[in-house]
């Protein structure tokens, strides 16, 4: 319904083609407050307030356009492209769209394809993948476990080696090695344990195999302890003991394996087993493997001898040779033979007390020799092959070397040193003194050799017991009374 008010003043207006809704708001309110003036307010003010307002209005704009007219320019220039950009809108939301329905298909192709409760080759890859992400830790100290049980026996073969030595800190060396070994084995079970939990993995295979080369490089540190000169019998029985440890099949009869460099009568013992398995041959050999290399260094002294056994048997015109060279090289040699002997057997039947011969007992508390079916039954100790080829060895270099010594003071010491090398062998069950007499062809030399001998014994003995009672006064058939270690019965 139109306003009264409006059509009133709408042919008043200078422009009618603009004329004013009663719709508008703005309209509305102005036609609102012309109601409320007077008549008088009409006539005079309204105008001169409509003027006052119109040049607001324009000031109003012409500040507006002067400060923002570049935005005004440029949102006309995007009105005139609003219509493309509505277009290519629509284009993309098409495609938009389409990708949804793709990605839809994708994501449900998905779930499906790895979905927890079927069996999937892919999962199974990354899940393996993840395990082995978490245990990365724990998959590097297993691989270093070859490397530190690498180290920890090099340091326990330098330890050890620098205790068989007889350095000033030998008892703290000693020490580090066996706790340097004790590690080793430690690391080693705990490799073991490993492969009996993990028997499938390649991983745990191939860290078992470098663990065992490892180990066996300590059995080779260990063997090559046994050979050292210098050896003691604290020494001994540790490395003995290590070895039982970490080669048990050695302890249970199984033959073992000795250097290449070894001869036929070193091999020889090593096949003779007994009571504590292969270890007691293992440890002959290897002592008479360093009885070899210490005789070997006499190799100067028995050129000089040589050379006096060829002037012996080609009867040069320089006449019969003296024989001091031979018998510098015998006395070494009896005395290097009598000391690493004697050193053996000691060590030997300290380490292996078991595996030495027990006589059996009768009913009556007597005792009685094996019988044939036990002597066939039981084996032969490695201790019986060892005095025969130690025996040999000397007996040896006296047939070659003895013929050259001509001076009789001195073939006696030679023989007096070789029967008191017997003699101390003789007390641990050992004596060859009777083998040597087949060194004399009518043995009259020999038994001249074994008279002085008995005498000299005798005093010793009779010395011995008077330091131990006290007094020295001897009676006349004391020294008849004494035994004397090698004598012909």
């Amino acid at each position: 319904m139109a306003d009264p008010l409006l059509e009133l003043l709408l042919p008043h207006l200078d422009d009618n083609s603009h004329a004013p809704s009663a719709r508008d708001p703005t309209t509305r309110t102005y036609l609102d407050r012309l109601s409320t003036l007077s008549l008088k307010s009409l006539a005079t003010t309204e105008h001169a307030s409509l003027v006052h307002a119109d040049q607001t209005v324009t000031r109003s704009l012409q500040a507006l356009s002067k400060r923002s007219h570049s935005s005004i320019t440029n949102a006309s220039d995007h009105l005139k492209h609003l219509a493309e950009l509505l277009t290519a809108i629509r284009g993309e939301a098409g495609s938009i769209k389409d990708g949804i329905k793709t990605l839809e298909e994708g994501s449900s192709e998905f779930a499906q394809k790895y979905e927890r409760t079927t069996e999937n080759q892919v999962l199974d890859k990354r899940k393996t993948a993840a395990l082995l992400n978490r245990s990365f830790d724990r998959i590097g100290n297993i691989l270093e476990l070859p490397s530190l049980l690498s180290s920890t026996v090099n340091t326990s073969a330098a330890l050890g080696g620098g205790a068989t030595a007889g350095t000033n800190t030998a008892a703290v060396t000693s020490g580090a090695a066996l706790t340097g070994y004790a590690s080793a084995l430690d690391i080693h079970a705990h490799v073991k344990r490993l492969r009996a939990l993990y028997p499938d993995s390649n991983l745990v295979a191939s860290v078992s195999q470098q663990s065992d080369e490892e180990i066996s490089n300590m059995i080779t540190v260990l063997i090559t302890t046994l050979q050292s000169p210098t050896l003691k019998l604290a020494v001994a029985m540790r490395t003995i003991g290590w070895l039982r440890r970490v080669a048990p099949e050695l302890s249970s009869g199984a033959r073992a394996r000795v250097l290449a460099s070894s001869q036929d009568t070193t091999t020889g013992l090593m096949n003779q087993g007994n009571d504590e398995g292969a270890l007691g041959a293992l440890f002959l050999v290897c002592r008479l493997i360093t009885l070899r290399r210490l005789l070997e260094a006499l190799e100067p002294l028995k050129q000089l001898a040589d050379q006096e056994s060829e002037l012996r048997q080609n009867h040069t015109a320089a006449g019969a040779p003296s024989g001091v060279q031979s018998e510098r090289y015998l006395k070494r040699f009896i005395e290097i033979f009598r000391e690493q002997s004697f050193a053996i057997i000691s060590m030997y039947k300290s380490i292996f007390p078991t595996s030495l011969p027990v006589p059996e007992t009768s009913d009556h508390g007597g005792a009685v020799p094996p019988s044939s079916t036990q002597a066939n039954d039981d084996p032969t100790p490695a201790l019986a092959s060892l005095v025969p080829t130690l025996a040999s060895l000397l007996a040896d270099n006296l047939q070659a070397y003895m013929p050259n010594v001509t001076s009789r003071a001195a073939r006696d010491s030679l023989l007096s040193q070789v029967l008191f090398c017997a003699g101390s062998l003789g007390r641990l069950g050992a004596d060859f003194g009777m083998m040597l007499a087949l060194l004399d062809d009518d043995g009259t030399e020999w038994a001249e050799a074994m008279k002085k001998h008995r005498v000299q014994a005798s005093r010793l003995e009779v010395l011995a017991s008077g330091v131990r009672k006290g007094n020295l006064p001897v009676s006349p058939g004391l020294t008849e009374a004494v035994p004397v270690v090698g004598a012909k019965s």
